[in-house]
């Protein structure tokens, strides 16, 4: 992601501008970073986990949503762009470019940002009252990584990986297999360090 050099902008300007751009930019406290493209180890991941989850929550009061719907972060000024969001909230239906009451959020993990969603941005999300689960999914390895929030509001991790053979979205009462997610995925190099 790369920083714009324009003035801080409010949120109604970022949407307006972003409404009209050609490319995606993720929004924080004013500034705009321009988005990267995407491998396809991360593409095909982000289909195959919202094919799966728009199957399970058919019929139900839940929408999934993929890369392109915004996600907005009040309480620290920011938008971002997940890879899969869910929403059970009614509330959302209300900004058909945003969602603001997310109960699952999934980051497909690449090596530009994955200290940033490890970081800064789980830190972001940590402040919506509606999330329930946030999950990295890696593209090196067969690793999901499910951090979960607890009734003392702590946030607990669980990993998968193919030894566990399925994984499991509490949040959604969600389980299927580690090879189905990963299916037609060519996992990527791990970078020598």
């Amino acid at each position: 992601m790369v920083a714009s050099s324009q003035r801080p902008l409010d949120p109604d300007e970022y949407l307006r501008l972003e409404a009209e751009s050609p490319i995606k930019h993720e929004y924080v406290n004013g500034e705009v970073y321009a988005m990267a493209g995407a491998t396809d180890a991360h593409v095909t991941i982000a289909g195959n986990l919202f094919a799966m989850l728009r199957s399970h929550v058919r019929g139900t009061d839940c929408r999934v949503y993929i890369a392109d719907m915004k996600l907005r972060v009040e309480t620290r000024n920011c938008f971002y762009y997940p890879d899969v969001v869910v929403t059970c909230d009614e509330r959302d239906a209300e900004t058909p470019t945003y969602k603001r009451f997310p109960k699952l959020i999934v980051e497909v993990l690449s090596a530009s940002t994955e200290a940033f969603d490890r970081g800064n941005k789980f830190f972001d999300y940590q402040t919506l009252d509606t999330l329930d689960e946030y999950v990295l999914i890696n593209t090196q390895h067969q690793r999901v990584e499910c951090f979960r929030r607890n009734s003392e509001g702590l946030w607990v991790l669980q990993s998968y990986h193919p030894t566990d053979e399925t994984f499991e979205l509490q949040s959604l009462a969600f389980q299927d297999n580690l090879d189905a997610l990963y299916e037609d995925v060519t996992l990527e190099p791990t970078p020598l360090t």
